[in-house]
Formats: C-alpha cells, structure tokens, sequence
C-alpha cells in the first residue's frame, strides 16, 4: 500500500469538507487575490472567513503573504495531489472488487442458463 502523511492527509480533507473552504479554494483558482477580495461574496464575518482561511492555511491549500497592509492569498495545490493519490488507490481497488463482481455474476448467469435448458430437455 502507498505510504500516506495522515495527519496531511486528515487537514486537506478535513479543509474540503467545508462547501465555505471550496468555495474560496475556487475563487483562488482564478488568481491570487486580498483578503476582503476573497471575504466580500459571503453572507458572513471578515472574522469568519478569516477562520475558514485559517483551515486551508493549515491544510497547504492556501498561502498568504503581506504586502504592505494587505494580505493577499494564492492557491497551492500540492496537498491536493496526495489526496487525489490516496483516493486513486481506494479507487482502484473498489473497481477490481466491482470487476470481480461483474465476472462472478456473469458465470453464475451463464450456470443458471445451463442448468435451465437442462431441465427444459
């Protein structure tokens, strides 16, 4: 099995749970931008938005850097990239299972075929 930092792992998820922290994850992906940029579409508290910031921060999601008396934020990936690993491996082995399940029911339909023309002669 591939080798996963848990803890990384448990703070991007844990960031994306949130419909809040994906939205401004998709507002980052269009370019880096200021705080009250990223705070002005949501019916909350710039003290609110700042703790969601806080998560994705936490998570790597999200970097900040100050300019004078602004702080801008931009978008980092990278985490995202060992969750999609991590999720690609689970992925794999459910469609194996599920091929596995297709194959088995497809003989036991095949079974339950021939044993029905056998009992039609």
């Amino acid at each position: 099995m591939v080798e996963y930092n848990n803890m990384e792992l448990d703070r991007t998820l844990a960031a994306l749970a949130d419909p809040t922290r994906r939205a401004i994850l998709a507002r980052l992906t269009a370019g880096d931008a200021r705080v009250g940029e990223v705070a002005e579409p949501f019916e909350m508290s710039l003290n609110a938005v700042s703790k969601h910031l806080k998560v994705l921060e936490g998570a790597g999601l999200v970097r900040r850097e100050v300019r004078g008396r602004e702080h801008w934020l931009s978008f980092d990936g990278a985490p995202l990239a060992a969750a999609s690993d991590w999720i690609d491996h689970y992925r794999e082995f459910w469609e194996g299972r599920l091929d596995a399940l297709a194959g088995f029911l497809r003989n036991n339909k095949t079974k339950t075929r021939k044993q029905e023309r056998r009992k039609d002669k």
